[in-house]
């Protein structure tokens, strides 16, 4: 189910009022029957995928919690196995196929293995890494195994942030599901505020700029020059806003009902250096992979040389993780050698922006040139093929095919007044957010302010949001 579906605007007032109404006994077991009819709206079948890993993970738990020495890890290990080889099957399979066969083509033609015609689970990736998240959280003596079966799986199931995040950490969320929430305006009134900005950001920014971008990107071919960088640069904040967007709308269905997931985004376009912006992105993955990839490789306490490795290695996985394909990889690769270099020459930077007289203008040239860096990236992300992001690359700055005028017209000049204004908006209110939350910064304002903002972004998204049943980006992972 679409958080941006005729479908949800039904199903999350029914499932909330239900859950309040319920006694507290039975509200997990509401909550897991919800959960389940939400992600059967897709492919109801692939539901028996999650309960597979549920199961192995739920056992795996309480054989880590109650064996000792080598039982311990080869518990872990097995619930490991099993959650990464339901991704490799899944997500990898053709991909390791078709790099396999581009080999064996060369040596015997007529015995290449065969491609797997299947469509991905929607959100594998990110309920796997929950999952894998709490057999090692069990194991490291942080969580304590959960014996109530349909709780384990309400935890991994958990409709607001199924598919697409924040991927949680049991100790944040398995014990809220024991607490009894009762209704909480201010929570509710938290909650619905952050939903309605989510919206406004996916179906009003988001798959307005998608309009362009996936016929620019669709056939890049066709094209070099300014509508390459346009489509690109719309790329940049359309990704952003769908993610978040989304990021939005799950924290703030789960907290009208009393519960507290974490922050996933904090203004990343606003960082000052790459590092930065990987602690304001994506923030549930980037410390995923800090907490059980970096730090178990060595982190920051091994050499420099082999820091440099671990950096580009995770970077490398974490560009797998988000897609099957070289041109993911070469997106996580690029990260990794951009924090790389800026350890590197960090004293050289540093020297050179001292000749700058204000603090004011070095943050503008680092913010600037990070976001240059990030949006540069987002090719190998928004391209279709290897093939596709290489011409983006060769032909980006040549001279264009098209005019200024020419870009306007394909965008739409409608569409174009859209975009600026809701872009000024976003951009307002977080810049309003600095060192703040936005909903401090909406509760110091006068009540006729607050509503009049509120009404004023559902108009938004009522008259000029994109209704095609358009996709979360992130669903694909």
């Amino acid at each position: 189910m679409l958080f941006n579906s005729f479908e949800f605007l039904i199903f999350f007032p029914l499932v909330t009022l239900i859950y309040f109404a319920l006694p507290h006994k039975y509200r997990w077991f509401h909550l897991l029957m919800a959960s389940c009819i939400f992600y059967s709206f897709f492919i109801p079948i692939y539901i028996l995928i999650l309960f597979f890993t549920i199961v192995i993970d739920y056992f795996a738990g309480i054989w880590i919690e109650q064996s000792q020495g080598k039982n311990r890890k080869m518990a872990l290990v097995m619930s490991l196995m099993a959650n990464i080889g339901v991704l490799s099957v899944f997500k990898y399979y053709n991909f390791f196929i078709d790099n396999f066969n581009s080999v064996l083509f060369k040596i015997s033609p007529e015995n290449l293995l065969p491609h797997w015609d299947i469509i991905l689970p929607i959100g594998l990736s990110f309920h796997t890494f929950q999952a894998m998240s709490y057999t090692i959280e069990v194991y490291r003596g942080n969580q304590k195994a959960e014996r109530h079966f349909g709780i384990y799986s309400l935890y991994v199931m958990f409709y607001p942030q199924l598919v697409a995040g924040p991927i949680e950490r049991p100790q944040n969320v398995i014990h809220q599901f024991y607490e009894k929430h009762e209704f909480n305006y201010e929570l509710a009134k938290s909650g619905l505020r952050l939903m309605l900005w989510g919206m406004f950001k996916k179906v009003v920014i988001a798959d307005r700029l998608s309009l362009f971008v996936n016929k620019i990107y669709g056939n890049p071919t066709d094209y070099q020059g300014l509508p390459l960088i346009v489509a690109t640069l719309f790329f940049t904040f359309q990704i952003y806003c769908d993610f978040s967007g989304y990021s939005d709308i799950a924290i703030g269905s789960a907290r009208v009902m009393g519960f507290d997931l974490m922050k996933n985004f904090d203004r990343p376009y606003f960082s000052k250096n790459i590092s930065e912006f990987w602690r304001r992105w994506h923030i549930s993955l980037s410390t995923w992979f800090r907490d059980y990839l970096y730090i178990p490789l060595g982190g920051n306490r091994v050499g420099k040389y082999r820091r440099y490795f671990n950096l580009f290695f995770v970077f490398m996985m974490s560009g797998l993780w988000h897609g099957a394909s070289w041109h993911f990889v070469i997106w996580g690769a690029l990260h990794g050698i951009y924090l790389i270099f800026g350890q590197i020459t960090k004293s050289a930077q540093d020297k050179v922006l001292s000749i700058l007289p204000s603090a004011f203008l070095r943050d503008l040239v680092n913010t600037t040139i990070t976001f240059i860096l990030v949006a540069f990236a987002w090719i190998f992300f928004a391209a279709h093929s290897n093939a596709d992001s290489i011409y983006v690359v060769k032909n980006i700055l040549k001279s264009s095919t098209h005019s200024f005028s020419q870009v306007i017209d394909m965008i739409g000049l409608n569409d174009l007044y859209v975009i600026i204004v809701s872009m000024i908006i976003m951009e307002f209110v977080q810049w309003q957010q600095r060192g703040r939350s936005i909903a401090q910064w909406f509760e110091a304002k006068p009540k006729w302010q607050r509503w009049g903002a509120y009404y004023l972004v559902l108009f938004l998204i009522l008259c000029f949001g994109v209704y095609n049943n358009s996709q979360f980006i992130y669903f694909q992972f």
